[in-house]
């Protein structure tokens, strides 16, 4: 065996701002574990978590959490895993399945949770280790760079969506129309909701409408709050990639018992009158990814649907270009690594 065989291509964070080309050693996984050779990565926001070192990291890291992969080894008390099964990876590392949270069965919020690509190695690599709890399938016909957003951008927005209040019919809004957004307004239509695109900007609109849109409204022009009160007021606003006015002004957008669910984080902090929540019974709650149970739902959805990211692609050497690229916002909508 050459040495290079015994080593994989891996993009990692060295420092804040740094990523840089390296090789790594093969390792095997654990107990609990099973390695993925991975086949496409997406490029997501929260990556930045990890490149900038926002979150407390141990440097060199690979970054990326919209991972989908092959299984080319199984560690120890894995169960329900095969190898040479495609499966996907998302921000959620995997539960541990003994914690209160987890007991309770919320996954989502399990105390001994990693985050992928921020704990530990993830999917900016030839090759990556995953916990088998974390695990999710993916459906056959769905080829694994557009599979890949689906697992955070697509769960996020379809998680948040599917357990939300609104029902069909419903007047549901979407604040941005960016990776996340751009999906959401397409889960939106699907769900049978009357789907408004909120964007900045006219540009939007016609992009908007070919997504599946009812209706658009151009932020920059008018006020988000009379713009959704003409329309009768939203059941449901989803805010994926606003700061804390955008959600304020949503708020007074709402009917009573109406809801903003935030998904995008944002240093900006949201200042809303109690009177706008008290009277009519209305609330804003935060929304983080979604379950595996969830990622199997959205992806199959997807399938079914025929919803899907708008997605480039570039070879994993090219991860620190298509990082800058999305971090200056200038991604349509999406770029995946390919490997």
């Amino acid at each position: 065996m050459s040495s290079h065989s015994k080593t994989y291509t891996a993009v990692q964070a060295v420092a804040p701002g740094r990523l840089e080309l390296t090789r790594k050693p093969f390792v095997e996984p654990g107990p609990g574990q099973v390695r993925l050779r991975v086949e496409a990565c997406g490029v997501c926001h929260s990556d930045a978590a990890t490149v900038e070192g926002a979150f407390p990291i141990q440097w060199p890291r690979v970054p990326g959490h919209e991972a989908v992969g092959v299984i080319d080894a199984v560690g120890g008390n894995v169960e329900g895993w095969t190898l040479g099964q495609r499966v996907g990876v998302g921000f959620l590392g995997g539960s541990c399945g003994h914690c209160q949270e987890c007991r309770k069965g919320d996954l989502v919020n399990c105390r001994n949770q990693e985050f992928t690509g921020i704990h530990h190695d993830g999917g900016y690599a030839e090759s990556m280790i995953a916990r088998a709890s974390g695990l999710v399938s993916i459906p056959e016909g769905l080829a694994s760079e557009d599979a890949a957003p689906l697992l955070c951008a697509g769960l996020t927005t379809f998680s948040a969506l599917r357990n939300a209040p609104a029902r069909a019919g419903d007047l549901v809004a979407i604040i941005g129309i960016g990776g996340l957004g751009h999906l959401a307004v397409q889960f939106g239509r699907h769900m049978g909701f009357e789907v408004v695109a909120i964007g900045r900007g006219p540009d939007k609109g016609g992009l908007a409408e070919k997504l599946g849109a009812h209706h658009y409204i151009d932020s920059t022009n008018v006020g988000i709050a009379p713009a959704l009160r003409a329309l009768g007021g939203a059941h449901l606003v989803v805010a994926t990639a606003s700061g804390g006015d955008a959600v304020a002004q949503a708020v007074k957008g709402l009917r009573p018992r109406g809801r903003v669910i935030a998904l995008g984080a944002s240093p900006e902090p949201v200042q809303v009158a109690t009177s706008d929540l008290l009277f009519g019974g209305r609330s804003i709650e935060g929304a983080l990814t979604g379950d595996p149970d969830t990622a199997d739902a959205t992806l199959r959805f997807s399938a079914l649907a025929s919803v899907s990211a708008m997605i480039e692609t570039m070879p994993l050497e090219r991860a620190p270009e298509a990082y800058r690229k999305m971090m200056a916002g200038e991604a349509r909508f999406r770029i995946v690594l390919t490997m």
